[in-house]
């Protein structure tokens, strides 16, 4: 990871868990080795992801035990805040440890309303590169996705323009590796046939399993998946199968599902966010819960 101004800082003293006991281990993206249990910075900006947060103090903190405790993948926006979780990094890690890798993306912008317009015109794309560059400090950032579709999920359409432009500006240096998020299967396919993709970021959990065919095809292709809303978002998941395999476990909803997830193909990678350490820690201890095969039959029927 390159930085402007600093040098590079040596690695933190961890607390128990370590990059190597994380659970899930590590994949590779690209030439970069991340953990499979990553951390995703967007609930560290205010409500509805405007504004600051109301405990700045308690959102480095957050940032800083992650990376105490092993993480090596942090998820990120320009965006978010906007730019509130992009300062927040850099003023809580930066200059970074040379093992930590920060994933950001491009292709929509906030108004005032809250919402989240499209940018992805190559004028747009390059700005928000360069922002993301400036807000975290960096020359070249690790990993950038390209955002498709809307808030209502992935659309059709050519991303060719687009990730053309996120292509050109790898081939700059200022990028080391490309993905997409909220894409369909048709854009991940597009995607690779301009430039090589690492990982795609979609909308998938217990419930919502429309990519299962497009996971197993990237774990083929030693790419990975990275799902966001794990228990559903703004509408989490209302299910009696979850919910008794959560109480037989002794354990919460959440840890059940980040735990499946894990346990659904080696290629998903977790970027569950939280502002609270505590909350970062039962995060990680739930990814870890062992699931049984009655279990995991239980919930891969909550989907079917």
């Amino acid at each position: 990871m390159l930085m402007q101004g600093g040098s590079r800082r040596h690695p933190r003293t961890t607390k128990g868990t370590t990059m190597s006991t994380l659970p899930g281990g590590t994949w590779t993206l690209g030439d970069l080795t991340v953990t499979r249990f990553g951390y995703g910075a967007m609930q560290l900006a205010g409500p509805w992801v405007m504004g600051p947060p109301a405990d700045r103090g308690g959102a480095l903190a957050v940032l800083r035990e992650a990376v105490d405790v092993g993480i090596t993948h942090i998820d990120t926006s320009d965006a978010y805040g906007p730019r509130v979780t992009n300062e927040l990094i850099r003023e809580a890690l930066h200059p970074y440890p040379e093992s930590l890798h920060i994933v950001t993306k491009v292709g929509a912008t906030r108004d005032h309303q809250g919402g989240w317009p499209t940018a992805r015109r190559p004028e747009d794309l390059r700005r928000q590169v360069h922002d993301n560059l400036k807000s975290l400090r960096l020359d070249v950032l690790d990993l950038v996705n390209l955002r498709l579709g809307d808030a209502e999920g992935p659309r059709p359409g050519s991303l060719a323009e687009a990730f053309e432009t996120l292509a050109e500006l790898r081939q700059q240096g200022l990028i080391r590796h490309l993905g997409v998020s909220n894409a369909t299967a048709e854009q991940v396919t597009e995607a690779q046939g301009i430039a090589p993709i690492v990982c795609v970021q979609n909308m998938y959990n217990l419930a919502h399993r429309h990519d299962d065919d497009l996971i197993d095809r990237l774990a083929t292709d030693g790419v990975a998946y990275v799902p966001f809303f794990p228990l559903g978002g703004f509408t989490p998941l209302q299910s009696s199968a979850l919910s008794a395999v959560a109480a037989r476990s002794e354990a919460t909803p959440m840890s059940v599902a980040l735990a499946w997830l894990l346990r659904r193909s080696p290629n998903i990678l977790l970027i569950p966010g939280t502002s609270s350490t505590a909350h970062l820690r039962e995060n990680i201890a739930g990814a870890g819960l062992s699931l049984s095969h009655e279990d995991l039959a239980n919930l891969d029927d909550i989907g079917r």
